[in-house]
């Protein structure tokens, strides 16, 4: 059993990507969808750490080895102005059910607070039954009327080659 009182949360560095990009792989296979996982360290470095980052990560580190990520960036309402979008939590699977994933997530309601955004929003699989439940441990609203919709990468590419050839 791990000593859990020797785990450190803190702020992801750029030399945490490789092991942030293995938990987000980890986490890919555990919601059955390994083949959709594109993203590369130098990508991850580039968009994170880079001049202009457009996400932020915290991660818990036990004995130099990163177990757990918290990954968000801002999002913008034209209702609401300014949130939190929180893209993931993933803790290392030989680390789960022993608070980490509470310490992380609070971490990032921390943050939220700190960059004085409106709100805090993420999502959750409908069969994920274990997330549910930990979210629902907070006064956070589980909506069931908004539909996910998404525009892949192939497509996009395809539809502005088709446009800039008719044009």
């Amino acid at each position: 059993m791990q000593d859990i009182e020797q785990i450190q949360i803190r702020a992801a560095l750029k030399e945490d990507v490789p092991s942030i990009l293995a938990l987000v792989k980890e986490l890919a296979a555990y919601e059955r969808a390994s083949h959709e996982v594109s993203n590369t360290v130098f990508m991850m470095e580039a968009d994170g750490f880079g001049e202009n980052p457009i996400f932020w990560a915290i991660v818990a580190e036990h004995q130099q080895q990163i177990i757990g990520l918290s990954l968000y960036y801002i999002r913008y309402s034209t209702w609401k102005g300014k949130s939190l979008y929180l893209e993931d939590i993933i803790v290392h699977a030989s680390y789960r059910r022993k608070g980490i994933g509470k310490r992380l997530f609070e971490e990032t309601i921390k943050a939220a607070q700190r960059m004085q955004v409106k709100g805090m929003t993420w999502q959750v699989l409908d069969w994920n039954q274990p997330a549910i439940d930990f979210y629902r441990k907070y006064p956070c609203s589980i909506d069931d009327e908004w539909l996910n919709c998404k525009l892949s990468e192939e497509f996009i590419q395809s539809f502005v080659h088709s446009i800039l050839n008719h044009t």
